[in-house]
């Protein structure tokens, strides 16, 4: 089974959706062979580098005023804590097309699950820690920690590789219809949108695995 998260670091709601979907393939375990990609899908894609006020950004693009954002981040809280991530202060809003080239680099990478790993280091870093996750020192202490190669992955946000190749994937998801995230999509075919809960998308996945085994028996 071909699963392809289209998300975004920046979105808080892709945190609780990747440990939702991680909770749902561990409980699934071998049943059926999964290949999980990350792809790209950028919330704020004009975002000034130096960032902005988290608060004040998300209330003037959602139209929504104190009471209704801290509702919001409230239930963000509980939905996380459900799946085991836990929001810390996210203070500022950043620019995070590097951190999807980083992304991109390390589906290159030899190492078993390394772009798996990385995207939630990432999420860790700007949900759970109120990081930068356009900042290269940031971004280069999260490759060392995974135990990556940090003069490679210095060397890609020195330059502008992979910029082409994430440019594309983002055009490709938009086209195919993908407006916002946390997207979950299925051997190119299935969708399953949000932050759903793992039981969810335990039930799509059996459901669409029993559906392709049953097509290939026909």
């Amino acid at each position: 089974m071909k699963i392809d998260f289209v998300s975004d670091v920046a979105c808080p709601w892709c945190a609780v959706g990747l440990n939702s979907l991680e909770q749902a393939l561990a409980t699934i375990g071998d049943a059926f062979p999964v290949e999980l990609q990350v792809q790209p899908f950028e919330l704020n894609p004009t975002m000034d580098p130096a960032g902005a006020d988290a608060g004040e950004y998300l209330k003037a693009k959602y139209g929504m005023g104190d009471e209704q954002l801290a509702h919001n981040r409230s239930v963000i809280r509980e939905r996380g804590a459900a799946v085991g991530f836990q929001f810390g202060d996210r203070l500022r809003v950043w620019n995070t097309f590097d951190a999807h080239r980083l992304l991109h680099w390390a589906g290159l990478q030899p190492q078993a699950g390394a772009q798996r790993r990385l995207k939630h280091a990432l999420l860790q870093a700007y949900h759970g820690e109120g990081r930068n996750p356009g900042d290269p020192t940031v971004l280069l202490q999260l490759v060392d920690n995974l135990g990556l190669d940090v003069a490679a992955a210095s060397e890609v946000l020195a330059s502008e590789r992979y910029a082409l190749e994430v440019r594309a994937a983002e055009r490709f998801w938009q086209q195919a219809g993908i407006t916002s995230v946390p997207a979950v999509v299925i051997n190119d075919r299935h969708l399953i949108s949000g932050g759903q809960p793992p039981e969810v998308f335990e039930q799509a996945l059996r459901q669409i695995a029993a559906d392709s085994a049953a097509a290939d028996a026909a």
